[in-house]
This record gives C-alpha cells, structure tokens and sequence, in this order.
C-alpha cells in the first residue's frame, strides 16, 4: 500500500492491484461514486476493485478515502474511524433537506438571538446523542433510499440512530452565518446536527457549507486534487 501524504503534484509509483488507499479532495457537487467513477475508468483496462470509505453529500467536499484492489477489503475498518468537519450553518432559515439542495421552507426571526446562546448551544450536542438522519439521505429503509421517497413527497421513515460527538467548536459569528469545526463518530449526520442546533435555539438553521478536514490519521492537506490524479493516470498509460 502507498500511502499518499506528499506534495499534490508528485506521484509515487502505485501498486494498484495489490492494493491503493488514494486520499482524494471530492470537488463541490461530485458525488462520492463520481469521484470512484472517474479513478475506475482512468485505470482501464485493469479490472480493479474501487471503492470510497465514507460517502460525501454533493453539496460536502473534502477528504474521500479511495480504495483499490485487495485494499477494498478494508474498506469497512477506514470508514469506521472518527472524522472531522468545518463548515457553515445559516439560522433563521430550515429547508427540507437541512442543506442548499432544496429551497427555504420557514424563515424565523434573529432579533434577540445572541452571540452567547449560540456558543453555549454546542454543550448540549457534545457526547453520545441521537439523531434522525435527514429525509434527503441516502440511508436505506426497506431496501429504499430516504431520498427517493423524499423526492416522491413521501413522508419516509425516519428511525432514530446513535452517534458521538466529541468536539463541536463554533468559529465564527456573523448572523445569519455561524461557522464551526465538529468531530464525530461514523454514521454522523452533520446536516441533522445543525437542523437540531437551530431547534435548540427555537429557532431554525441549515447547513450552507461542509468540509470533511480529516478521518481517522488521514488529512485533507494530503489529499489529491481528483482531476490531477485522473490526469496522472491517464498520461501514464500513454
């Protein structure tokens, strides 16, 4: 296994079949299988196991772990591991996918909302919690995608889950933006978590920006723009 932790423009020599963990930077509006897509085809014609530890929303960019060949095997224990986000929440505002995917739905006023609610409403999230996951998600219930269902107008079933919240930091605050740094068990939803932060307030929020820094000892500034690494691979097979 290489492990990648250089500079983005220097490659080592890969080993892709015996196994590759690639730490990619998934671009704003790629999906986690785009970005699989796209390091699958470049490798053609070697018929290669690729797969990604720990899905990124499109509207979420940042780390993804890439996988390839006997490294797939793994892929489980990789995603597993703690993460860790910045990002940016809006309040006074929710939409039903708790992101920028679907239009504001209620507006809530900020008059008489302070800085110093907003810093202590973190304590009340920090630890084991519970969480529903968003109705806009790709988590399966009877075989079936949240999302899909929510697309329909159907009410899906939502079923309460438990994650850990070890860290959850608010960097800045320029109301209607809050900024923050969360670090979070696998399984957590930070969309559900800001959605809940607003109510906390009695108010509302929605997640306006997201960026995985790290999972587990895997970093962000060690990750591989995706285009230049499909670039690389591409001009090395020529």
């Amino acid at each position: 296994m290489t492990e990648i932790n250089s500079e983005p423009t220097a490659f080592p020599e890969f080993n892709f079949a015996e196994g590759e963990l690639l730490l990619i930077n998934k671009p704003y509006r790629w999906t986690s299988f785009d970005v699989v897509s796209k390091i699958r085809n470049s490798l053609k014609p070697l018929k290669l196991k690729v797969g990604h530890a720990g899905t990124l929303d499109p509207l979420a960019s940042g780390l993804l772990i890439v996988c390839t060949g006997k490294l797939t095997k793994q892929i489980d224990t990789f995603q597993a591991e703690e993460k860790e986000y910045t990002g940016t929440m809006v309040l006074g505002a929710t939409t039903p996918s708790y992101d920028m995917e679907t239009e504001v739905e209620q507006v809530f006023p900020l008059n008489g909302l302070t800085e110093e609610a907003v810093r202590t409403a973190v304590h009340s999230f920090i630890g084991d919690i519970q969480q529903y996951p968003p109705a806009h998600s790709a988590v399966k219930v009877n075989g079936e995608r949240l999302y899909e269902k929510a697309r329909r107008g159907e009410a899906p079933e939502l079923r309460l889950r438990n994650v850990t919240i070890s860290e959850f930091e608010i960097t800045r605050i320029a109301l209607p933006e809050v900024d923050f740094r969360v670090v979070c068990s696998k399984g957590t939803y930070i969309r559900s978590l800001v959605s809940d932060f607003g109510k906390s307030l009695h108010n509302g929020a929605y997640l306006s920006k997201l960026t995985r820094t790290r999972s587990g000892g895997f970093l962000l500034e060690n990750a591989f723009e995706v285009m230049d690494l499909v670039h690389y691979l591409r001009n090395k097979k020529e």
